[in-house]
């Protein structure tokens, strides 16, 4: 019998791609952030190492790429940051401001 995910749609979504949509499913399902467990490894066909983690719709496989930024992005979030943008809009997910701490400590 086939798995019903065999027929899914994948999606590599890098950062740059992200929609407000994918973030909230991000979120619902790491609401504690996600950890190595969660982290899924593959080669592109770039053959360079990718690493995503991965959430799901009924058609549609989304792996997005691990980055700093999605991090913090998925830390902060709120969704009242997103309301006056549409779900699929990649333009409404701005780079977070990441504090480098090694330049903190110079002070």
């Amino acid at each position: 019998m086939k798995n019903r995910n065999d027929n899914l749609k994948r999606v590599i979504v890098d950062f740059k791609k992200l929609t407000p949509e994918i973030l909230a499913m991000l979120v619902e399902k790491y609401p504690d952030g996600y950890d190595d467990d969660h982290i899924i490894s593959f080669r592109n066909q770039h053959n360079e190492l990718i690493e995503a983690v991965e959430v799901t719709t009924e058609d549609t496989k989304y792996l997005v790429k691990v980055s700093t930024k999605l991090e913090v992005t998925m830390e902060n979030y709120d969704e009242d940051d997103y309301e006056d943008f549409d779900d699929d809009d990649p333009e409404a997910v701005q780079d977070p401001d990441i504090v480098d701490e090694s330049s903190e400590d110079d002070n």
